[in-house]
């Protein structure tokens, strides 16, 4: 079981799964969403998802039709994206998580428009865009 919250603790979470992809991505949206060089995400099952407390704190907002990126209302802490044509998944924000995970399956995405002053030089391997 894997436990996380916001920065306020006002939302707080359970995940009873595995975080087996943990993909970080670049793009110039996540940058924003996150106000940081990218965005450490993993695809969830949302029916393993159970909010603890705080879902009168969630908040949406959709900067690409069809995607929301949820957040805490009071702290802004992002907690996770869900596509409305994907209800079975969503892309949790591992910044949140409260209990330590591994994992093996770590990626780059979208490093062809990556922050200039940031340098990748770990070993992940990285693509340009999505992953194929």
């Amino acid at each position: 079981m894997i436990e996380g919250s916001c920065l306020c603790g006002g939302i707080r979470y359970r995940y009873d799964g595995e975080i087996d992809e943990i993909s970080i991505c670049h793009c110039s949206q996540c940058r924003k969403a996150q106000g940081s060089a990218f965005a450490v995400v993993s695809p969830i099952a949302s029916a393993k998802f159970t909010l603890l407390s705080g879902a009168e704190l969630l908040k949406e907002f959709r900067a690409t039709p069809g995607k929301a990126r949820v957040f805490c209302a009071n702290c802004g802490s992002p907690i996770y994206s869900a596509k409305d044509d994907l209800p079975e998944i969503k892309r949790l924000r591992l910044g949140t998580l409260d209990t330590p995970i591994v994992c093996r399956n770590v990626y780059h995405i979208f490093v062809g428009s990556k922050a200039s002053w940031l340098d990748c030089d770990d070993a992940y391997p990285r693509f340009a865009e999505r992953r194929p």
